[in-house]
């Protein structure tokens, strides 16, 4: 008999040497904690939440105490840039140099344009008669007239009646000469006369000076120095006299033909102007062409050079880049200047480069995860806290408490949860609420109208379970309403709480980057990832800079991807009629 129970002891404990954790045996003695934990683990899923969340956690909060930088630290850098300091033409319109007191208007002048094109001498604006004259295609004089008298032929006698003046004897022969042999200009005493013929009567005009018309280019030594009618309607004289020398107010004045360009030196045979058909103007009121500067951009334009260096007179060297653009060059002058360093791609130093606000990517992404985290957890926590009280109140006690209660929810549900927030969030921007001040209110309202879901679990859960026995058992004994609620009641719900917590976090981050995309979340300077991505709404920056958005897009994918997989990992776990 005692070998026979002995081999009997023996076989037990050889057999339960044997069972494994996965046996049914087994199982059956475990805890309902250890169960669930059981099912959670074999879910691959939800495994693989759990990673992605703390991957994003460690990403977020121990990635960004380890970097060096701050979350609004603005980059600067050095680039060369090319800032535009003038313009350079061909000149083929017609200028014009008036006599000093004197007034050109701009009708008079398309009317002596309309003379020109029609050949015709004499042309007539708001009443004053003028004269041009023309010397070649590029220069043309224009006189200004005086009526001094009127001729009359009456059979082969010509009488002359004066506009007031005094004319003298001679003049008036000369005048009645030149009408007998049809002249029209004629000079008398160092003075031109013009002479308009009628069908009865001819009308005799003094010609003054009043203006030139040149396609040349006057550029001054110095600044100050304005075009002179003297001055000028000399140097054209003497260009096309083929002589060197003119005199003007004393001053000796001597020209030098340069392939083209003219050079008018001054007694001491300093430059005191050039005479060119381009026309060099500089972009600011300020700046100031001098000659040898000029004569270089003439030499580079007919060079085909498209940069160079021009040394300054204090030795200074400075870069230049010259481009035509159909008939006009435009001079730039190239610079270092201190940028910030918007959209930079990769380096050592900003590994996923920076944004449009010269800030590290990486940085921001990292900080942006602590606020979409943050938002998050305190949201559902807050959400949580007043539907499991106002859930519970209302399914233990019912009736009038039941009714106001879900009363409230219906009410809640009733609101357009985002045209409520884009609303407040522009009274916060016309107010100009402080970021953080916004951060902290943006979370009180998506907790506030996130609560009426957890609300109604809790009603139902807690009508279910206050009809059991170890409910009445613990009215039996006495026990407060408040302990029979919060250490009896909830306890048995919180499963279900977890679940639904779980998988309204990521539901809380895809709204706060909804939010903050649409410009009416996170504000700047704080980061998070709607933001960040709010930031390249532009469809260039979109198409152009991927490296700036699509970080953040994956940061929000992974985090939403993990929570769900943890809350349907639970749910599974939790399931009572999951088999084992």
């Amino acid at each position: 008999m005692m070998s026979k129970e002995n081999s009997n002891y023996k076989k037990n404990v050889e057999t339960k040497q044997n069972v494994n954790l996965d046996d049914e045996q087994r199982i059956k003695v475990l805890s309902p904690t250890m169960l669930v934990m059981k099912r959670f683990i074999r879910n691959r899923l939800a495994i693989t939440g759990i990673v992605f969340i703390i991957g994003m956690f460690l990403f977020s909060f121990v990635g960004g105490w380890l970097m060096p930088y701050e979350e609004d630290q603005v980059f600067t850098k050095y680039e060369e840039m090319y800032k535009v300091r003038g313009g350079i033409t061909v000149n083929e319109e017609l200028k014009y140099i008036i006599v000093e007191d004197k007034e050109f208007p701009l009708i008079a002048r398309s009317q002596f344009v309309l003379a020109v094109a029609e050949e015709q001498e004499l042309f007539e604006s708001e009443g004053k008669i003028y004269v041009q004259e023309k010397v070649d295609d590029d220069y043309y004089v224009i006189y200004g007239t005086t009526e001094i008298g009127i001729s009359l032929q009456i059979g082969k006698d010509i009488n002359i009646s004066t506009a007031g003046e005094i004319l003298s004897d001679e003049f008036i022969t000369n005048t009645i000469e030149a009408i007998k042999t049809d002249v029209v200009k004629f000079e008398y005493d160092s003075e031109l006369y013009y002479i308009v013929y009628g069908k009865k009567s001819n009308v005799i005009y003094r010609l003054n000076d009043f203006a030139i018309s040149t396609r040349n280019i006057y550029n001054y030594q110095i600044q100050e120095i304005q075009n002179d009618y003297e001055f000028c309607k000399n140097a054209e004289i003497t260009i096309r006299s083929n002589t060197s020398v003119f005199a003007v107010a004393g001053t000796e004045y001597t020209i030098d033909n340069k392939d083209g360009i003219y050079e008018i030196r001054d007694n001491d045979n300093n430059i005191y102007a050039i005479i060119t058909r381009y026309q060099m103007e500089p972009i600011y009121e300020d700046v100031f062409f001098s000659l040898r500067f000029k004569e270089k951009l003439k030499d580079i334009i007919e060079e085909g050079t498209e940069k160079f260096t021009y040394i300054e007179d204090n030795g200074e060297e400075i870069p230049y880049r010259i481009y035509r653009q159909n008939l006009q060059w435009t001079l730039e002058h190239i610079e270092e200047t201190y940028l910030i360093d918007e959209y930079g791609l990769s380096s050592p130093e900003h590994i996923m480069g920076t944004d449009g606000h010269g800030m590290d990517i990486l940085t921001r992404l990292m900080y942006g995860g602590r606020i979409s985290l943050r938002i998050g957890f305190i949201v559902v926590l807050i959400s949580t806290f007043i539907g499991i009280v106002l859930g519970g109140v209302a399914g233990y006690f019912g009736k009038f408490w039941d009714n106001l209660i879900m009363r409230v929810v219906d009410v809640f549900n009733c609101i357009p949860s985002l045209p409520l927030v884009i609303i407040l969030g522009a009274v916060m921007d016309q107010t100009r609420v402080p970021p953080n001040t916004r951060l902290n209110i943006l979370m009180l309202i998506l907790a506030l109208l996130g609560w009426p879901g957890i609300a109604r679990m809790v009603r139902g859960q807690t009508l279910s379970l206050r009809e059991q026995e170890f409910m009445t058992a613990t009215e039996a004994t006495g026990i407060r309403v408040s302990k029979r609620i919060f250490k009896h009641l909830i306890p048995n719900i919180i499963p279900q709480l977890i679940v639904i917590c779980t998988l309204s976090l990521g539901g809380v981050i895809l709204t706060e980057s909804v939010l903050s995309f649409l410009g009416v979340g996170v504000k700047f300077p704080f980061a998070s990832w709607g933001n960040i991505i709010n930031a390249v709404s532009n469809a260039h920056v979109m198409a152009n800079y991927l490296f700036v958005w699509i970080p953040a897009g994956l940061c929000i994918l992974i985090t939403v991807l993990g929570f769900n997989f943890i809350g349907d990992g639970l749910r599974d776990a939790f399931d009572p009629k999951m088999k084992r």
